[in-house]
């Protein structure tokens, strides 16, 4: 028998078939092969329906699969285990006219898991794919209608998005709170004591939580606390020993990976999730887009075997970690294949990414980490008369646990936890008096709200609910190349004016710019997914929403700027090439009248001094070569519809381009 097997992307052909050997055949879709028509809205008003159409490219993937699926005596979709993969399996039976074709998931690239689902094909999920219908349909409603009224209310090319333009306000507020924020000095004490045990130092830091005026969070009174940091005599009030445990984190989903990334290998979302797509493709991790933090029981049973291999001390009882509300059924956090293999990847980037996953997937199945705790609260008075409160805390690491995997790899903890291993804290006997070496004003200012970071911005977007795994990278490049925010050199975010004016003409109109309202249809969009909803009401009452808002957008339009030739509106527009902006008629093509752009307004046209035909040495160029001609000093005379240079100087330095006659 000859089956046929279509999978995504075609860096997992190779494994693939070396897992199934001779009997099938292997093919890739490379993604999408259908999307909504371009220079058309493609969806039904009425019904609320896509009109798909296959893409340039996928128009040839299709023809090349029916091709194979004529000599196949069966047919396996086996695209990715999310909706945008069941979604890609419904378009790819439709537009092949698959009849009995056999649905396949699995979570890694392995051959247990590739035969496993070979042995066990499903049908079409079709919750699935209404659910990634529902969200390529308001992806499009929302940018083919809001997108030219914000730019005509704006006066110059913006463009909204369902879940692009929610994270455009969020760095936009976020620059707002920073610049508005206003510093508050506020002080702390700690008294510093010799003669611990080993003749350790430690400290004690002033409890300011009874001197706080109603509803104020730290304490402004500098007099205070130069009296308090005076105090030398105080007497141990309580003092207690016990334990705290410390658990590991829960396993990577698609989120955690991208910020444990950025933190501990300085690595940028898309770089993460290029990195895990080649280690997945290469059978080496389990599937990289999830909402799950729990292995699978394989994915556990592997790493308690490594562990236990390694003399670690894996937990008497598996943990399990909640799953955000929405999260994907089937779903399993991201871990090694085989966490017996110490390295795998093709490059630095891979190999980085692989250590973080294991190491962290190890963690995740061993004992707590235990601390001794040590805490003592201290009395004392300072110079007027009032009662002061002393607080000492120490912990010291006395079964490593989980730790023990980043101790004997000697590399850092993917996310590291504060222990307060820093204060070696004596024991105290109760009712004692102690005497203080020395006492120290602690001045502190509060700070602005921090600047989000590509991956703290992935870990709000989470939080939010605004999009789900599969679209973080995605948003983030779509937001940075359209200008609306960009990034300095230390990887911080900034808002741009475009992107200011984004929020400023959504904010207050659109709902779906509103983060509660975006969480909640995102909430809906799921319920599509689990069967718990439909397609239809909640598109048509999305769709109801947003045809009522239009007018508001509309009518908080920026000034209007009239052209000087007819008197319609001049739009601002970006450059194709994207190197800055120009004004130009409204009425265009009928009225062609365009100024350059000076500080975000219309500037002064120059008067173009016209090389006298006579000088001119024309030259042929192709359609396509236009930018090319440009770059090379050539000018477009618009009578003759030929390019040409001013001089015989200039057409000397011309390259590349053959010379005609007018």
């Amino acid at each position: 028998m000859t089956a046929l097997v279509i999978v995504e992307s075609p860096g997992k052909l190779k494994k693939i078939s070396a897992i199934l050997g001779s009997g099938y055949v292997v093919k890739a879709s490379v993604g999408h092969v259908r999307d909504l028509p371009k220079k058309e809205l493609g969806v039904d008003l009425a019904t609320f329906r896509p009109e798909y159409q296959a893409t340039e490219r996928g128009a040839d993937v299709l023809k090349g699969l029916k091709a194979e699926v004529a000599k196949a005596e069966a047919v396996y979709i086996a695209s990715d285990p999310d909706r945008e993969g069941e979604s890609i399996a419904w378009h790819l039976v439709d537009a092949l006219k698959l009849k009995g074709a056999k649905r396949i998931t699995f979570n890694e690239i392995s051959e247990k898991a590739v035969k496993a689902a070979i042995a066990a094909p499903r049908g079409l999920d079709m919750a699935l794919v209404h659910a990634a219908d529902a969200r390529r349909v308001l992806d499009r409603l929302i940018g083919w209608h809001v997108s030219p009224v914000l730019s005509d209310a704006a006066g110059e090319q913006l463009s909204a998005g369902r879940v692009q333009s929610p994270a455009v306000r969020l760095v936009v507020d976020r620059e707002r709170a920073i610049k508005n924020f206003k510093p508050v000095n506020h002080f702390g004490v700690d008294l510093h004591f010799d003669g611990g045990e080993g003749g350790l130092k430690w400290k004690a830091a002033w409890d300011t939580k009874p001197h706080l005026s109603p509803g104020a969070e730290c304490l402004l009174d500098a007099g205070l606390a130069v009296r308090v940091a005076e105090v030398r005599q105080v007497a141990v009030s309580s003092y207690e020993e016990t334990e705290t445990r410390s658990p590991p984190k829960a396993p990577f989903t698609t989120s955690a990976l991208q910020q444990a990334a950025s933190a501990a290998l300085k690595m940028k979302p898309a770089a993460t999730i290029k990195a895990a797509q080649s280690l997945y493709e290469a059978g080496k991790i389990s599937y990289l887009r999830t909402d799950s933090p729990n292995l699978s029981d394989d994915g556990y049973a592997d790493a308690v075997a490594a562990a236990r291999g390694a003399a670690w001390p894996v937990a008497a009882a598996r943990r399990t970690w909640q799953a955000k509300e929405g999260a994907q059924e089937g779903h399993v956090a991201i871990s090694p294949t085989h966490c017996s293999e110490v390295e795998a990847g093709e490059n630095e980037a891979e190999r980085a990414l692989y250590r973080l996953i294991r190491l962290h997937t190890l963690a995740s199945v061993l004992d707590d980490a235990v601390y001794a705790v040590r805490t003592a609260n201290l009395a004392g008075v300072e110079g007027q008369g009032a009662p002061v409160r002393f607080v000492a805390r120490g912990k010291t690491l006395i079964s490593k646990g989980w730790k023990a995997v980043y101790e004997a790899a000697e590399e850092p903890e993917s996310d590291p936890i504060e222990d307060g291993s820093d204060n070696p804290v004596p024991k105290l006997a109760g009712r004692s008096s102690l005497t203080a070496a020395s006492g120290a004003v602690i001045a502190k200012v509060t700070k602005a709200p921090g600047r989000f970071k590509q991956a703290t911005l992935v870990k709000e977007l989470e939080r939010q609910g605004i999009g789900r795994p599969s679209t973080y990278a995605a948003i983030l490049e779509h937001i940075t190349t359209r200008g609306y925010i960009s990034e300095d050199s230390k990887d911080f975010l900034h808002a741009e004016p475009a992107g200011e004016k984004v929020v400023d003409g959504l904010a207050g109109k659109c709902k779906f710019v509103d983060l509660n309202y975006t969480r909640l249809l995102e909430a809906a969009l799921d319920d599509i997914a689990a069967g718990k909803a439909e397609f239809l009401p909640v598109v048509a009452a999305a769709h109801s929403i947003l045809s009522a808002e239009l007018a508001a957008v509309r009518s908080a339009g920026a000034p209007v700027v009239p052209c000087p030739v007819c008197a319609k509106p001049m739009k601002r527009i970006q450059r194709k090439d994207k190197t800055g902006f120009f004004w130009s008629c409204s009425g265009y093509p009928d009225c062609k009248h365009s100024q350059p752009d000076v500080d975000g307004k219309p500037g002064e046209r120059q008067a173009r001094v016209e090389t006298p035909p006579a000088d001119r040495v024309y030259f042929e160029v192709k359609f396509d070569d236009r930018e090319k001609a440009k770059k090379a000093g050539l000018r477009w005379d618009g009578e003759a519809k030929k390019w040409f240079a001013p001089s015989q100087a200039a057409a000397l330095a011309v390259k590349g381009f053959k010379r005609c006659s007018k």
